[in-house]
């Protein structure tokens, strides 16, 4: 984060450590302190016992800034609900000087009821134990007058934003699908997130949007949420960030309101939140500072989302003569995964350093182990056999789990554990199959296979939007049942008629017009690039590749996968009939079941064993998160997987693939930098037949951890290395082929020609052989993208500089000569 926030004017004087408790709060050695000491007859609350050392300090530490560095399985939740429990107890405040706050409202109500166990009745008296966004909520009803708002303000969803903000592009005379109301309600967020008002957005951010007019139109939308009576999610921070700057008599009257300030999880704090939590927590010279913040910048992994973890780096400067707790006795995990995290994450350089221990001894603590597989369908099957085998050595499924790096792969594991019969759960979200735009693309492949399909008709008919509203769908369907005939049908005849608007037959006709060109390919055209086609020529592509929303990229990412994994059937009839089969399958969440989810979603769970697959360069570390971020992407990649390793208890398998399939095409991968950093005291290799001639050993036979000898080929350099070493290889060599796809070695960096590289678009590799009858710079004509001109074949797939609709990929056999 920038170091801007030094300059921000809170008081005049440097903040210092307290010295006296503020008045009005009950006196630590007190009567009533003295009173409650002799009835427990001088002896520690039952509520201490069972602490460690450090556990203890860090509850019993109530004057002055504390910072709680809590490493995974430490116990975080117990020591900050006990400290809340010790500030009651001992009467050093009144529950109603306290605030405390949490990330999520679950995480609100467990604190609250873990307290109530520990205290009782006193912690119905805590109106201030809450989300950041809650606490804003009664901050800003309490003073709304103040930012121009009445007490009864309506906070908007999402989307009554977005079509708050459709109306206000509308009004200014610009081009709401040129300039997408959600994309800009995304940076709206983005800049609220980190605590920029309109006047405060970079000039490059204002000019981003609809013509250099970002600016006005950010102004404009805080406007009309003021005439409106309304804020968004985004106020509820911000107004009262405004609120305490202009008014600091005000501010003062809260600092003196709140005797203790905690905050959970303060690694994922954003910039508005840290604004508004510096705002309460720093004080006038004399007055007590005591703030508690409890995290773990090695789990800082939400920086895509805008956390920022220099917030919690930072806070020694921010509170001088704080006192900085460890805990790092660790009472989940194994020696060796613990030792194995903990040496990963000291690649680390932006940290405040710890190193997790435990005492325990467990006489079955196994390294960490290492498994190669040839592709991703071998490492899906090898992690369900391995899952099995653990089932008939009477391991739970419930103890088991998968974590991915990408969403996509979910996919492989799922259609596995079907064909296996094994119960399955996803975590943090849908299926695979279950997911929005998987979903959204099935009902075109649907409807395609099947023009009866009038659910698949009514989910697609208008997304993406092409002006075809609720009025026009109820039309169409009265018109069908009237004649009992499939609503596709019934659009290509009522068209004929004026019962629709000229705008929407206009629109319907195109649709059908597209529906009855993909059923003419369907027997002819093989079922990847028909349906590559179909998201093509839909719109469906372009819609989420123009959608700047964080969630944009994993769906692009989703629709590739599901491509991809098409090739695995003869017809678009039999992968359909697939799917059915793999959604039939039961989600019971009584049912013993393997977790699937991804690494963020994973964070603060455990289980016995965890599966971590993927571990490539370019995959994990993720190669977005290296561009977009640089240095600062990849420390955070390095923490998402050693949030991934102390997920496990007991086991804790990492796998890697010599090859998968990457935009269409199956690519020789390099194994994950990390792979390198993991100790060799606490990993090895896993002797397994499934990896290609003891693929991941040294020489192919020594296994790379052992000390004896390791790697006497490229590959015993590190990662990195190895991939440069690589490189001029990558661009030459070629691996033959599997399965009919030519198999491509690649490097980390560029490489020969890979089929599409443009971020979000799909690929299905050209099957003909035959080269096309065009030539560049041909003129040509489409039917659904107009004229325009060849600037690239690759077999019988052009590239077309269209003049309206910009460069597509399409099928040659799709364009005529102009």
């Amino acid at each position: 984060m920038s170091n801007s926030f030094d300059d921000i004017p809170f008081f005049d004087e440097e903040p210092q450590a307290p010295r006296k408790p503020a008045a009005g709060a009950p006196a630590a050695g007190g009567l009533a302190a003295r009173a409650m000491a002799a009835r427990d007859g001088g002896r520690r609350p039952d509520y201490l016992s069972g602490l460690n050392p450090e556990q203890t300090d860090a509850v019993e530490t109530l004057e002055g800034p504390v910072l709680v560095l809590a490493g995974a399985g430490t116990g975080k939740t117990r020591v900050l609900t006990t400290r809340i429990a010790h500030i009651l107890n001992t009467n050093r405040a009144f529950p109603s000087q306290i605030l405390a706050v949490t990330f999520t409202n679950k995480a609100a109500r467990e604190m609250k009821e873990r307290i109530a166990v520990l205290v009782g009745g006193a912690v119905e008296g805590m109106p201030w134990l809450g989300t950041f966004h809650s606490i804003g909520v009664k901050l800003l009803r309490r003073h709304a007058e103040l930012v121009g708002l009445r007490s009864d303000f309506t906070i908007l969803d999402t989307d009554d934003v977005v079509r708050l903000i459709k109306q206000l592009i509308q009004a200014e005379g610009l081009d709401d699908k040129r300039w997408p109301a959600k994309q800009f309600a995304g940076m709206i967020d983005t800049w609220k997130n980190k605590g920029l008002g309109p006047a405060d957005i970079p000039e490059g951010d204002a000019r981003a949007f609809a013509n250099g007019r970002g600016r006005e139109l950010y102004f404009a939308y805080q406007n009309r949420l003021s005439t409106l009576n309304a804020c968004d999610f985004g106020d509820l921070l911000m107004h009262p960030i405004a609120i305490f700057r202009k008014n600091p008599d005000l501010l003062k009257e809260y600092h003196g309101r709140f005797r203790y300030i905690l905050v959970d999880e303060y690694q994922d704090t954003n910039t508005a939140q840290y604004m508004w939590l510096r705002l309460l927590a720093q004080r006038p010279k004399g007055e007590p500072q005591n703030v508690c913040c409890v995290g773990d910048d090695d789990q800082s992994i939400y920086g895509w989302r805008g956390a920022e973890v220099d917030n919690i780096l930072r806070f020694e400067k921010d509170f001088p003569g704080a006192k900085v707790i460890k805990l790092e006795r660790n009472y989940r995990s194994t020696a060796h995964i613990l030792g194995a995290a903990a040496h990963l994450i000291t690649h680390n350089e932006g940290r405040l350093g710890k190193t997790l221990f435990t005492d325990r001894s467990d006489p079955e603590d196994v390294k960490v182990q290492v498994h190669a597989s040839w592709d991703s369908e071998e490492e899906a099957r090898a992690i369900g056999e391995e899952i099995e085998q653990l089932q008939r050595d009477k391991h739970k499924l419930n103890d088991m789990a998968i974590l991915v790096r990408a969403s996509f792969q979910m996919r492989e594991f799922e259609d596995r554990f079907v064909t296996l019969g094994l119960n399955y759960r996803v975590i943090g979200g849908p299926r695979f199959y279950e997911r929005l735009e998987i979903r959204d693309a099935m009902a075109y492949f649907r409807l395609v296979a099947q023009p009866a399909d009038d659910l698949a008709f009514e989910r697609i008919i208008n997304t993406p939007k092409r002006g075809l509203g609720d009025t026009t769908v109820r039309a169409l369907h009265d018109y069908a049942r009237a004649r009992d005939i499939p609503m596709l049908a019934a659009a290509a005849d009522i068209i004929e008629t004026d019962e629709l608007k000229p705008k929407a037959r206009k629109a319907l006709f195109d649709v059908i017009q597209s529906f009855r060109r993909w059923q003419g390919l369907l027997e002819n055209t093989p079922h990847t690039e028909l349906a590559e086609t179909i998201l093509e020529e839909s719109g469906y592509t372009d819609m989420w590749k123009n959608d700047k929303t964080a969630e944009a990229p994993g769906r692009l990412d989703n629709l590739k996968e599901l491509i991809r994994s098409m090739d695995n059937f003869e017809s678009l009839r039999g992968f359909l009939e697939h799917v059915s089969l793999v959604m039939d399958a039961e989600q019971n969440e009584d049912l013993d079941a393997v977790s699937i989810m991804t690494l963020h979603s994973a964070k603060g769970l455990e289980f016995d064993t965890v599966f971590l697959p993927g571990w490539e360069e370019g995959l994990f570390p993720h190669q977005r998160s290296l561009d977009e971020s640089g240095r600062a992407g990849l420390e955070e990649e390095r923490r998402l997987a050693y949030v991934g390793i102390t997920r496990a208890k007991r086991r804790c398998h990492i796998w890697f693939v010599s090859n998968r399939r990457i935009h269409g095409l199956w690519q020789s991968t390099i194994p994950s930098r990390f792979l390198d950093e993991l100790p060799e005291t606490h990993v090895e290799v896993a002797e397994t037949e499934q990896s290609y001639g003891g693929y991941g050993r040294g020489g192919y036979g020594q296994s790379r951890f052992d000390k004896a000898d390791p790697f006497q080929n490229s590959y015993s350099t590190p990662g990195w290395k190895r991939a440069q070493q690589n490189k001029t290889d990558a661009t030459r060599d070629n691996w033959g082929t599997r399965s009919g796809h030519a198999v491509e070695r690649i490097g980390y960096g560029e490489s020969g020609p890979r089929g599409r590289t443009i971020e979000g678009e799909l690929v299905a590799k050209s099957t003909s052989a035959e080269p096309s009858k065009f030539k560049t710079g041909d003129r040509v004509f489409h039917m659904k993208f107009g004229n325009g001109n060849i600037v690239g074949i690759e077999g019988n797939k052009l590239t077309i500089d269209f003049d309206r609709a910009g460069q597509k990929r399409v099928l040659d056999g799709f364009v005529e000569r102009v």
